[in-house]
């Protein structure tokens, strides 16, 4: 299919969506002369804005679903594509003009986690090479507004934290990163707190007390200056969240901590990203030292 078209439909949630990318990549690596248009969430598609591969990006809207969808297949109706492929499969893949559609129907699951899962969507394609890492594109300009933001730091040992989750049983108690900054104080010599404006309150709380010049940017940056960020420090550590997938796809070591949820399906992907669970699914019951200690077993020094 050289210089065909094709139609990749990803999923919506930062993290979701972040765990879609192995499969976007093998599809450019199959067809490398191909273009992509992406279907994405109006937020998440940020990130493929500079995937120097890309089409077009259309959005699917969550408000008044049945009005989007409606909106969306207008909008991909009068394009022929030679393949597409729904990573969602609501349906709309058997709605277009296309050649040939992949979805969930015909998957052939690599494994439990979701990569593997999304893998196995595109297996007569890819068969059993290698899976692609996480990837996102920060871009020129958002690499040169982080190196701008963390100049007071230049050379400096960085420390990035997530202090913040979507649900308060996901969130980590912020005297643990307190705790653990304490702990870590002779190895870095700055943290950098990350998150959306809900954060901010955990943010203050941890940065008033720490025992590092804590530099607090949460709700502070979009989407892909916080990844340009992320592949400026050295470590990062937070709770289950889109950070950490970000984190990962830009090749930073980082350490996820769970405790409501499913890692073995929803962990960040990639051989730098570690993760830890709190016995009974209680967040709280990840103690500090256990944060320190695989710190120091699995990951590299800090850069």
């Amino acid at each position: 299919m050289p210089g065909g078209r094709i139609l990749f439909i990803t999923l919506s949630n930062i993290g979701d969506a972040i765990l879609t990318t192995p499969v976007l990549q093998a599809l450019h690596d199959r067809f490398p002369e191909a273009a992509i248009d992406i279907v994405a969430d109006e937020r998440s598609s940020e990130m493929f804005l500079y995937c120097p591969y890309r089409g077009r990006i259309l959005h699917k809207r969550k408000r008044g679903q049945l009005r989007g969808v409606i909106a969306l297949w207008k909008e991909l109706f009068w394009t022929r594509y030679d393949l597409v492929v729904d990573l969602r499969t609501d349906g709309m893949a058997y709605l277009l003009r296309a050649k040939k559609r992949l979805t969930k129907w015909q998957r052939r699951a690599r494994g439990p986690h979701a990569v593997e899962q999304h893998m196995g969507i595109i297996h007569r394609l890819h068969g059993d090479r290698p899976i692609p890492g996480c990837r996102i594109w920060p871009g020129e300009e958002n690499f040169a507004w982080a190196r701008k933001t963390l100049a007071g730091y230049h050379g400096g040992r960085l420390l990035g934290l997530g202090p913040g989750a979507n649900w308060p049983g996901k969130i980590w108690p912020a005297r643990n990163f307190l705790s653990l900054i304490e702990q870590l104080r002779t190895r870095f010599d700055a943290a950098v707190l990350l998150g959306n404006a809900h954060d901010r309150r955990l943010a203050v709380s941890i940065a008033q007390d720490s025992a590092v010049p804590c530099l607090d940017l949460c709700g502070q940056t979009t989407l892909l200056q916080a990844a340009a960020i992320l592949q400026q420090i050295a470590v990062f550590v937070g709770n289950d969240s889109g950070l950490g997938h970000m984190a990962s796809a830009v090749g930073t070591p980082s350490l996820t901590i769970f405790g409501h949820g499913q890692p073995e399906r929803y962990r960040p992907w990639g051989e730098k990203a570690l993760w830890l669970v709190g016995a009974d699914q209680n967040i709280e019951n990840v103690a500090v030292r256990d944060v320190v200690d695989a710190l120091d077993r699995h990951l590299v020094s800090p850069r």
